[in-house]
């Protein structure tokens, strides 16, 4: 008896008309990702063939390592917009900042000047390695000023894979999360892949986001996914639609 196996769908194929990217390291010689402005001017070409239409992109800010200062981000982001030779460009690029969570996060906040992906969303990200030490407390007065904490890539933190309920508990403390979309295809590994999937199936990712440093993300797109929950991932991709400007 043969058995036929219907192919997974490539993750290019996901992308909405309109859709617009909520996370990426696109200005150039500011963190990890574009190295100078020819790199940028490659990797928006990429993505505009994958089928993007607007970005905000998300330069690090991370004590010790990527110290940016939102005057220097600014900066930078109007630096790259004079230098890009996309037309009218200013209507479909914008900028925020991915902050870590950190021993110098509270005294960024709480000078209210965040650099945030639309009003009062703000995009946080922890390190890998270990959780905040205070990341209850940090998130409470994150949002007693008035700032809704985005948690970058949930699935990517290694340390919550064993311990689930700690998704929820965050969603209850009031994050939204947004899922890398290269987690789709496995280019992180088969763990963050499964977990993915799994907060996928359980209502718990509200946007998603290239997540962008280099071309070989950009050509990643063109893999095809190993997440089983397709129609859930339609849905987080047409809800970046919240952030269109």
């Amino acid at each position: 008896m043969l058995h036929f196996f219907k192919q997974k769908p490539f993750l290019a194929d996901f992308i909405p008309q309109g859709y617009i990217d909520i996370h990426s390291h696109l200005l150039p010689n500011i963190d990890d990702g574009a190295g100078k402005i020819e790199d940028t001017k490659e990797l928006i070409e990429g993505l505009e063939q994958l089928g993007f239409s607007k970005f905000i992109t998300t330069p690090h800010v991370m004590s010790q390592v990527w110290k940016n200062t939102k005057e220097g981000i600014l900066s930078n982001y109007k630096d790259t917009l004079h230098k890009l030779p996309f037309q009218d460009f200013d209507k479909r690029f914008r900028v925020a900042a991915e902050y870590m969570i950190d021993s110098e996060f509270e005294s960024r906040f709480s000078s209210k000047s965040l650099l945030t992906l639309k009003e009062n969303y703000v995009l946080v990200e922890m390190s890998y390695l270990t959780p905040p030490v205070q990341l209850h407390e940090m998130l409470y007065e994150l949002q007693n000023i008035g700032y809704k904490p985005v948690l970058a890539h949930p699935e990517r933190y290694n340390y919550f894979h064993n311990a689930l309920a700690n998704y929820d508990d965050l969603k209850d403390r009031g994050c939204s999360f947004q899922i890398n979309a290269l987690s789709t295809v496995g280019y992180y590994g088969q763990n963050i892949t499964k977990i993915a999937d799994y907060l996928l199936k359980n209502n718990l990712v509200d946007f998603i986001g290239s997540d962008v440093h280099h071309t070989k993300h950009v050509e990643s797109f063109k893999n095809r996914i190993q997440i089983k929950n397709e129609l859930l991932l339609k849905e987080v991709f047409l809800n970046n639609s919240f952030f269109d400007f």
